[in-house]
């Protein structure tokens, strides 16, 4: 077949296909307009999600109408003054991308300049009906209706118009969130979608797009590395959800979704989120021009860095700088149906002393009888009740009086410590062997006692590697952990690296391991559970990670085995102590597995409990 040249609309038909692949795409290139005109306000009116109507109005520069002429031609545009397409500064400098759009859509173009006469030019899938002049105030107005509909093949894969629509919101969304200078609004089928205002804060922006919670559990991020620069705003690892779609990332200025990015961000919440959860993050990195191509995709969605290692690094150094300094601070939003749990209980008749009979004296003097110094009840008194059935018949009651509740207690030989001092406050006691109790100045705090030792002990074993590795503690004698020989092996290649954690280990045949010494932070651990686990974690991370991520995931490991288990009974020292080493280690908020280690009931909620409020 020979070569021939094409029509020229269905070269604009081509074109389209790589810009315009749904309302969404459209929108953006709209918008993007709109903000590199100047604007102060951009509102965006939309009808079913896009596909029957698009409409974006700004109060930016404008065009004359010999302007709008050019821009409604292939490879025209105002935002490339020269040839150095790599130093493009704004969002975007197809000439395209609007015949591109007229070529699928009827397009209405409006636009006036200030001082001068507006003027409209109505373009119907490539051909110019009508050029004239109107009345329309300062700025652009460009209205796109019935998008693909003389392009069947085009339109046939669309989705709903609801999924048309959600996409169009997301994109003025990440606009909206990289100019909070600008005011932003978004109508669909006549209905208020979205608004912010100009002159907004950064944070306020995100969370006014995102979560109202991003102001309290966010941390502000801004961090310097030779000439790239980091910032924005990152949520608490507590703070998380379960889809990646919270994650908006900038590069000078333009949204982005690129895969290095987002791999950078799961290493940075790496052993303080779950996997299956993602962190919210608003991040805005800012590079020379002439170290990223922003040319490598057709939406510009994508870019290519010239240095990607040192711009991951960046990423992972600034979120862990930022979350370091967030301290033992932890998402304190108790779930709805957990405080829902919470009801005031119904007040039961005292029960009938007709048939019930008095112990004898020596069971009520010891029911009655004197304490231990601890505060319990002495060994005289235990399991004997005071009331006593006299007939049989009675032991179908539910209301029996049962001997008052024995709980554990310490003397107390000084005034308790003063809770203003303690933003965990100080302990009260102990919840079934698990939980701590601890009373701070503005509510009740409620700790898990095996996440909160997990975390600060994985914490001083990443301190101990940082200060020249972990003391290890020789075994009396050897331990060997039988493993398949896969296991053996992927442990016998990283022997060197386990053993900066106090990990003695050696091969002891194809299908075993021989443990001479552990980390002296574990204490008394499981060894086999360890090394077991341990095999488990090379196994799933061992080619995607870095070799210090790789360390973060055994530190994790080790130090799970070696925390404090739930079911075991503290002291009110040992509560303390825990209390106020969490106050002091970072990413305390939270365990090595992203769940909270403690939460707060403010006494405002307690005092709602007992109808006080």
């Amino acid at each position: 077949m020979s070569i021939r040249r094409l029509p020229e609309h269905l070269v604009n038909r081509i074109a389209a296909g790589e810009v315009v692949e749904r309302p969404a795409s459209a929108l953006k290139e709209l918008v993007e307009n709109a903000i590199d005109a100047g604007a102060t306000r951009v509102d965006v009116r939309l009808a079913g999600g896009g596909i029957d109507g698009i409409e974006v109005i700004d109060d930016g520069c404008g065009m004359a109408p010999e302007d709008m002429a050019l821009a409604l031609e292939r490879h025209a545009t105002s935002k490339l003054p020269d040839e150095a397409i790599e130093l493009v500064s704004t969002l975007g400098f197809r000439g395209e991308a609007l015949p591109s759009i007229a070529s699928v859509a009827r397009m209405t173009l409006e636009s006036r300049v200030r001082g001068a006469e507006g003027w409209a030019r109505i373009v119907d899938n490539g051909v110019v009906e009508s050029d004239g002049p109107t009345g329309v105030p300062p700025g652009t107005r460009v209205r796109v209706d019935a998008l693909f509909a003389r392009v069947p093949a085009r339109r046939k894969f669309l989705r709903s118009a609801r999924s048309e629509y959600a996409a169009c919101l997301d994109v003025v969304k990440r606009l909206a969130m990289a100019r909070p200078d600008i005011g932003f609004s978004v109508e669909h089928d006549g209905r208020r979608a979205l608004q912010v205002l100009a002159g907004e804060s950064l944070p306020q922006r995100v969370a006014a797009l995102t979560d109202r919670g991003m102001i309290d559990n966010g941390v502000p991020i801004d961090f310097q590395r030779e000439q790239l620069a980091l910032g924005g705003i990152a949520g608490l690892p507590t703070f998380n959800r379960g889809v990646a779609d919270h994650q908006y990332l900038f590069v000078n200025g333009r949204p982005v979704k690129d895969r290095l990015l987002i791999g950078a961000i799961r290493g940075a919440y790496a052993e303080m989120m779950p996997r299956d959860r993602h962190a919210m993050v608003a991040l805005f990195l800012e590079v020379p021009a002439d170290a990223v191509d922003v040319n490598v995709h057709p939406a510009k969605t994508e870019v290519r860095f010239r240095e990607p290692a040192m711009v991951r690094g960046l990423i992972v150094s600034g979120l862990r700088r930022a979350l370091d300094e967030a301290g033992h601070r932890s998402v304190q939003r108790p779930a709805e149906d957990a405080m829902a749990a919470w009801q005031p209980e119904q007040p039961s008749p005292a029960p009938s002393v007709e048939g019930l009979e008095w112990g004898s004296a020596a069971s009520a003097n010891a029911g009655f009888g004197a304490t231990s110094p601890t505060g319990n009840l002495s060994p005289e008194g235990e399991g004997l009740g005071l009331w006593q059935p006299r007939h049989a018949v009675f032991d179908r009651r539910q209301t029996f009086i049962s001997p008052a509740p024995q709980g554990r207690a310490e003397p107390s030989y000084a005034p308790p410590p003063e809770t203003i001092t303690h933003p965990l406050g100080v302990a009260r006691g102990q919840v079934a062997k698990t939980y701590i109790v601890a009373e701070a100045e503005d509510g009740l705090v409620l700790v898990d006692q095996h996440a909160a030792h997990e975390r600060l002990v994985l914490e001083r074993m990443r301190k101990a590697i940082a200060d020249g590795g972990i003391a290890s503690q020789a075994l009396l004698l050897p331990e060997v952990i039988e493993l398949d020989e896969p296991a053996c092996d992927r442990l016998e290649s990283r022997a060197t690296e386990l053993s900066e954690f106090g990990l003695d280990l050696e091969r002891f045949g194809p299908r075993a391991m021989l443990v001479r010494a552990v980390p002296a932070l574990l204490g008394q651990s499981d060894v086999t559970g360890l090394v077991t686990d341990l095999a488990d974690e090379l196994a799933a991370f061992d080619e995607a990670l870095s070799l210090k991520e790789r360390l973060d995931h055994v530190a994790a490991t080790m130090a799970c085995h070696g925390s404090v288990r739930a079911g075991r009974v503290l002291s009110v020292a040992e509560m303390n102590a825990l209390l106020r080493e969490m106050e002091i280690t970072p990413h305390s908020g939270q365990c090595n597995h992203g769940r909270p280690t403690w939460v707060k009931l403010q006494m405002g909620d307690v005092e709602k409990l007992f109808g006080r409020k």
